[in-house]
Order: C-alpha cells, then structure tokens, then sequence
C-alpha cells in the first residue's frame, strides 16, 4: 500500500477545483493498492482557493521558520499548510504508509520542483511543506514522473 496525492487519484482537491489525475495512479486506489489524501484540503483549505506558493525558501525553509506560504492576494496560509501536513502524516502513519507518490510543482508536495514564490511560472529546485515533513519522518516521496519511470519496480 502506498500513499498518493489525492488530485493524481482524479479528486477535485486542487486550488483550480481540478484534479490531475494519472490513470496508473488512479487505477492503484481503485484496486485497494494506494490511498490518497491532499495536505491543503486536510489543513482546512478550501477548493477552490487562491494560488499559493512558498515564499523566501521551500517546505524545509517554512518547517525552520524561515520561509512562509503566501497567497497570491497575499494571505499567510503556512500554519494551514503545516497542520495538513501533520494530518496527513497521521493518516498515513494509520495505514501503515512508508512510501508516496505526490504531485511535482505543489507548495505542499512537491518533491523536486516548487514555484518560486513570485507568482511568475517560474519554477526552482525546493521542496512542498508536507513533502519536508514526510521526508523528515522517513517517508519516501516520488514525484508522479519518478513514479512513472520507475513503476516496473513497484509492480504496477
């Protein structure tokens, strides 16, 4: 079993009210073979809801207090973040999850890219703020292309 960002499993869970969902991905919740969950809607976020980015770092940055997560009308929304996180994190931890695949580019899963906190387009190395913390618990996090790559290895 493993843990999957709810809008690659084709939930209506991202700000836009879309989803992103992958076939493969969506197929592993179908069979009872992954679980999904969304940090943002867990830490009371609402969908849709107004972009938000990291700004002055990445998900470690915002754990460390250094780096908060803003919306582009300019409203702090971190502790949300954070406590979506820890959420997910328990759930995960209930199910006996060790091992996630989450979605590229979101200030809360991103795994390899985030946006820069300009609001631009513009995308810079960094991680999402529940992707630190499950790194930091010793969760291993693929982003949906890694997992894509490399699925032969799970068995999908």
């Amino acid at each position: 079993m493993i843990g999957v960002s709810a809008c690659l499993g084709g939930c209506l869970v991202r700000y836009d009210g879309k989803h992103q969902k992958i076939a493969a991905i969506e197929s592993l919740v179908l069979k009872n073979e992954a679980i999904m969950i969304c940090p943002e809607v867990l830490g009371g976020l609402p969908v849709p809801r107004d972009p938000a980015e990291i700004v002055g770092g990445d998900g470690y940055a915002v754990w460390e207090g250094k780096a908060k997560v803003i919306t582009n009308q300019g409203k702090d929304v971190t502790r949300m973040f954070q406590q979506g996180a820890i959420l997910a994190y328990q759930k995960l931890q209930e199910a006996q999850i060790d091992t996630l695949i989450l979605k590229e580019n979101s200030p809360s899963c991103g795994n390899q890219w985030i946006y820069d906190g300009n609001f631009s387009g513009v995308k810079t190395a960094g991680v999402g703020v529940a992707t630190a913390y499950f790194i930091k618990q010793g969760l291993t996090v693929y982003s949906e292309a890694q997992w894509l790559k490399r699925r032969e290895e799970f068995g999908s």
